[in-house]
């Protein structure tokens, strides 16, 4: 019999203020930067993983709101990506919000270290994968992204 593994659905929340972007640096442990796509040490926007039961836009209001302490507005999907390493898949939900309310905060210091608004066209390194294939679809209007 074949050993079946399961396909995640992720959510990753671009938040963009006056041609900014929110995105926070992962903790550098690995065991505390939590994700099955890895990424320690690298620069994710918010999201995480899709609830049983749960749509695509509660669980963008609820991670954001989780590790940010921002009440987003109106998420609208901007994009879908095949997600893969080598022992993980993910279909990634890419959302863009342009409406918010609150401050930015640390809210979950043992998985997130610090929240910063970088310029689109002078992004950090590393980045978090899935994050960064958003970012390309938005720049480069793409939907669909297959990798």
């Amino acid at each position: 019999m074949e050993n079946w593994k399961k396909v995640g659905v992720g959510i990753g929340v671009m938040i963009l203020k006056d041609g900014k972007i929110l995105l926070g640096k992962r903790h550098t442990d690995p065991l505390k930067a939590s994700s099955l796509l890895s990424g320690a040490g690298s620069w994710t926007m918010p999201g995480g993983k899709l609830n049983f039961g749960e749509s695509f836009e509660e669980c963008a209001y609820r991670e954001t709101l989780e590790e940010t302490g921002l009440k987003i507005k109106n998420p609208k999907v901007l994009c879908i990506s095949n997600d893969k390493t080598k022992n993980a898949h993910f279909v990634t939900i890419g959302f863009i919000v342009t409406e918010f309310e609150g401050e930015v905060k640390v809210m979950e210091p043992e998985e997130i270290t610090e929240w910063r608004w970088f310029n689109i066209n002078n992004l950090p390194s590393p980045m978090f994968f899935p994050s960064k294939r958003i970012i390309e679809n938005y720049i480069n209007k793409k939907f669909y992204s297959q990798f």
